[in-house]
C-alpha cells in the first residue's frame, strides 16, 4: 500500500448517526472499517468478525474483530456502526459506503494519495472509538 497521509477532518456526521444493530453482523463475516479515501474510492482496515463483545467507549454491544495481518493488536473491539460488510452485498452497508464516499470525495477530491481522516483511535484496552463517540477521560 502506498504511504498514507494523515489529514484531520471533523468527524464524519454519517457514522455516529448510523442506526445499525448488533445483530446486523455475524461471527465469521468479513468487514471493513472505513478510514479514508484515495482516487475517489474509500479504503480502510479489513477485519473478521469473531465474537460478541461489550464496546466500553459507547456502553453498547460491540464485536471482537480479528485483524488478519496481525500486528501489535490482532484483536480489537468495535461498535457495529463502524463496520461495513465485505463478504456480502448488504444493501444497508452499500448505501452507507455510497454516502460516505460522496461526503469524502467532496472534501478530498479524486487525488491518488491515500488519505487517513483520523476519525478512529484505539483505547489502551484495544477498543476502537470514533472521534464523535469519544468521551473525555477515555
Amino acid at each position: 500500500m502506498p504511504e498514507i497521509r494523515p489529514v484531520y477532518l471533523p468527524p464524519d456526521p454519517l457514522t455516529p448517526k448510523r442506526d445499525i444493530t448488533h445483530q446486523h453482523f455475524r461471527p465469521g463475516e468479513h468487514v471493513v472499517i472505513l478510514k479514508g479515501a484515495a482516487g475517489g474510492e474509500l479504503w480502510g482496515d479489513a477485519m473478521k468478525v469473531v465474537v460478541p463483545s461489550w464496546h466500553t467507549p459507547t456502553d453498547e454491544d460491540g464485536w471482537r474483530l480479528l485483524d488478519p495481518n496481525g500486528g501489535d493488536r490482532s484483536y480489537i473491539t468495535a461498535h457495529p456502526r463502524y463496520l461495513v460488510h465485505l463478504s456480502t452485498r448488504c444493501p444497508e452497508c452499500l448505501m452507507h459506503q455510497k454516502a460516505l464516499r460522496e461526503y469524502l470525495v467532496k472534501r478530498l477530491g479524486n487525488g491518488e494519495e491515500v488519505v487517513d481522516c483520523r476519525w478512529y483511535s484505539l483505547t489502551a484496552h484495544a477498543q476502537l472509538v470514533h472521534a464523535a463517540d469519544a468521551r473525555p477521560g477515555r
